[in-house]
């Protein structure tokens, strides 16, 4: 009996253990399975507003985009702002995020947690309008951005207080003066500042750096008020310039300067201040936590900035009344370079996605680079 009873708890037990591994092996198997069905993404177009539909009415960032590259396959986004394009052809994948950080970082961490998408080598575009620094850059401009730089994170002084030797009330958090040396280390704020890969911006600039840009009487005319300042008053063109990214729709040439300051505080002088736009910074520090998980790799992260509007005013006009002319109904499109900043990010963004997209073979797995 004693022997028959340890033969059959031996059976048992190899039937347990023998059930155990079948139902480790099935999971792993639709774990496997899982993986496979997946849609897989090359690159991932990221705009930040549209206006009405996704196409055939009055655009925003997102229409050319769904109209053009095409991305014709609608996906269901009940978490974001609005549905996703997809071109399965391409495996080109389209969001809009919303306007500000807080919107962004929302939606990119939604996206990256999405268990449909295989986003693990996908590419990453901003492409959005933005602001443009006149002492850098002029409208209808395009600027691939290498810093990104917050200038929410900080305390801040009432203009009409700050002491007569400062230049702004904006001042770094754990610092009692402005641009006060050396920066603060790494903390409970940071990041105040973003380094893209630099090899990969530079890849993106040299492919596009000679698509030719939309000049108009009305873009000529605007310019023409920059006097004393050649930047400003140069015909739309691709160029490299950094960012600046604030909630706040900062204008005027003090703020300006200021702009200026802080990007070179926070790079050590490396960046060049040239674009404001407000959903950047919480775009890519989305996509760095994402890649901590080995949901996506940040490193695949380009910034593309097109300029609808001048940060700061023209000769004889005043920061009040720049604001009052940019800022005449509750639409995007009374930018005075609206129409010519969306078409900007449209046809200096594609060749890129294009390019990507259709060498994965060379891309998947090697980041391109400017480099020879």
């Amino acid at each position: 009996m004693r022997t028959t009873g340890v033969v059959g708890l031996k059976r048992f037990a190899k039937g347990l253990l023998l059930a155990a591994v079948a139902m480790l092996a099935s999971l792993f198997v639709d774990e496997a399975w899982a993986a496979a069905a997946r849609i897989p993404v090359r690159v991932v177009v990221v705009t930040t507003f549209e206006l009405g539909q996704d196409s055939g009415d009055a655009p925003g960032e997102f229409q050319y985009w769904v109209e053009r590259l095409p991305l014709t396959q609608t996906l269901a986004f009940r978490v974001g702002q609005r549905a996703l394009r997809y071109n399965a052809a391409k495996q080109v994948l389209g969001i809009v995020v919303g306007s500000g950080s807080i919107n962004s970082s929302a939606s990119i961490m939604a996206l990256g947690l999405d268990p449909r998408f295989d986003l693990s080598k996908a590419y990453w575009i901003v492409a959005g309008i933005a602001g443009i620094n006149p002492n850098t850059g002029s409208v209808g401009s395009a600027a691939w951005a290498e810093w990104v730089v917050d200038r929410d994170l900080t305390h801040e002084i009432d203009a009409r207080e700050i002491p007569a030797d400062w230049s702004t009330g904006l001042i770094p958090l754990t610092r009692s003066r402005p641009f006060q040396d050396p920066p603060p280390p790494p903390g409970i704020f940071s990041p105040n500042a973003y380094h893209l890969n630099s090899g990969l911006v530079d890849w993106a600039y040299k492919l596009t750096a000679n698509v030719q840009l939309d000049d108009s009487a009305d873009l000529q005319a605007i310019r023409a008020q920059y006097v004393g300042q050649p930047e400003a008053r140069r015909p739309p063109h691709v160029m490299k310039g950094d960012e600046v990214s604030a909630n706040d729709w900062w204008v005027g040439a003090l703020m300006n300067k200021s702009a200026e300051e802080w990007m070179a505080y926070w790079t050590g002088g490396k960046g060049i201040s040239a674009t404001t736009a407000m959903e950047d910074c919480g775009v890519i520090h989305s996509l760095q936590l994402l890649s901590q998980a080995r949901r996506v790799d940040a490193q695949r992260v380009l910034v593309l900035r097109t300029a609808a509007n001048y940060s700061a005013p023209a000769q004889g006009q005043t920061a009040a009344e720049l604001i009052a002319s940019e800022s005449s109904s509750d639409s995007a499109t009374h930018l005075s370079a609206y129409i010519p900043a969306l078409e900007a990010a449209y046809r200096v963004g594609s060749p890129v996605v294009d390019t990507l997209s259709s060498n994965w073979a060379q891309y998947a797995s090697r980041l391109p680079s400017a480099a020879p």
